[in-house]
């Protein structure tokens, strides 16, 4: 009862094991399931533990023969990586959880979480080894070669290589931020270690003791990884803007079907990578038959869902589209570019007010405009009345795509 689990697990082990190296050599067409996510995850963070703490190991013995603090200061990064390796694959673990009554969304932003952690201990690390190499160009010491130096700073950007190369490639195909930052990492590690090997080779065979400089090299390289990683786990965590393919593959799906006319306020909202809500509203003719507009709005949440693996909401918007409302709009929409090319307009009606015509819309406007809301709503108003003659009701909005 207890040795036939062990094996179900041993196997299931091996057979994510072979999917993740076929996602890692591009041999696997199949889609990206959340199970194969999760197990690219926690076995990439694996072989990063194994990789970092045999470097570690080998480092530590180098510099310690060699009495180099740049060598001393690349182990510690490597044994700060494998801690990092440990958070990336608990961060992986923990966002797989189900949702619950508190977390309704799921748990996928655990990974992000588990990012920065990874580089705050990196940027920690940065600024210990910046230190360490400052104390060593204050008071220098004499750095001996000896081979098993030059081997093992040789192997370990070889290594870090392979692993750049493995974690670039399987967060590109799984789309995670954390194992993309895992990569950045292992790239600057290349090059920190390239710098000390290049230090020792050069106290070697010209005496000059570059050691010291060497190891503030590689802390600064360490901090920059360390920075850059945590922008790119925050950005996420406080709501980026979605890429702009992401948007047009919204509005290809939704305007495939000739009775949306529109689309606009589109919103989209990431709780993780396997969890993503997209809201929007659909324009539609007004006198359009409801019944069947609904059907067709349902079918374009429906194909959204499952072309973009999200949860769709949308609203639909009931338009005018007579030959009069377009003129109207075109010379509306005119008028507002005037003012500024990038502003658009959507939702437009026209309505009798007092036996005159007046126009009714929304204006969408670019972030960091130079002129408040109201200022550029009176001007809207001022340019779309000398365009068209008519009273207009306008509401400025900001984009979210």
């Amino acid at each position: 009862m207890i040795i036939v689990p062990a094996y179900n697990d041993r196997w299931k082990g091996i057979s994510m094991l072979k999917q993740t190296v076929s996602v890692f050599i591009g041999k696997n067409n199949s889609e990206i399931t959340p199970e194969l996510r999760r197990g690219c995850g926690v076995i990439c963070g694996c072989t990063g533990i194994f990789f970092n703490l045999l470097l570690f190991l080998g480092k530590i013995f180098a510099g310690a023969v060699s009495s180099s603090v740049a060598i001393t200061a690349d182990a510690f990064n490597n044994l700060s990586d494998a801690g990092s390796s440990v958070v990336s694959m608990l961060g992986f673990k923990l966002a797989g959880q189900k949702p619950d009554s508190f977390h309704p969304f799921g748990h996928g932003r655990m990974e992000y979480v588990a990012g920065l952690i990874v580089s705050m201990l990196i940027i920690l690390m940065g600024v210990e080894l910046m230190q360490t190499g400052i104390k060593k160009i204050i008071s220098p010491e004499p750095v001996s070669l000896t081979a098993a130096s030059v081997i093992i700073l040789a192997l370990s950007i070889a290594v870090k290589l392979f692993m750049f190369a493995y974690n670039r490639i399987i967060g590109r195909r799984i789309d995670s931020v954390s194992m993309k930052a895992t990569a950045m990492d292992s790239l600057s590690d290349v090059c920190a270690t390239a710098v000390v090997l290049i230090s020792t080779l050069t106290a070697h065979f010209t005496g000059l003791d570059i050691d010291g400089w060497c190891g503030l090299a590689v802390a600064l390289f360490i901090l920059y990884a360390g920075c850059r990683a945590a922008y790119d786990t925050v950005s996420p965590l406080l709501g980026q803007k979605p890429s702009s393919e992401f948007v047009d593959s919204v509005k290809q799906s939704v305007l495939s079907h000739k009775e949306i006319i529109g689309v606009h306020d589109i919103v989209v909202h990431n709780y993780g990578p396997e969890c993503v809500m997209i809201t929007l509203h659909a324009e539609v003719p007004a006198d359009g038959d409801l019944l069947e507009l609904h059907d067709v709005v349902d079918t374009a949440e429906k194909e959204l869902e499952q072309s973009l693996n999200c949860t769709a909401t949308i609203h639909m918007d009931p338009i005018a589209d007579d030959n009069m409302t377009r003129e109207m709009r075109a010379k509306a929409a005119l008028a507002v570019k005037r003012i500024d090319p990038r502003i658009s307009i959507h939702d437009f009606r026209v309505s009798d007010c007092k036996n005159r015509k007046r126009l009714e819309f929304d204006a969408l406007i670019p972030f960091g405009m130079d002129i408040s809301d109201e200022e550029l709503e009176e001007r809207i108003r001022g340019s779309v009345l000398e365009e068209t003659g008519c009273e207009t009701e306008v509401k400025v909005e900001k984009g979210f795509v």
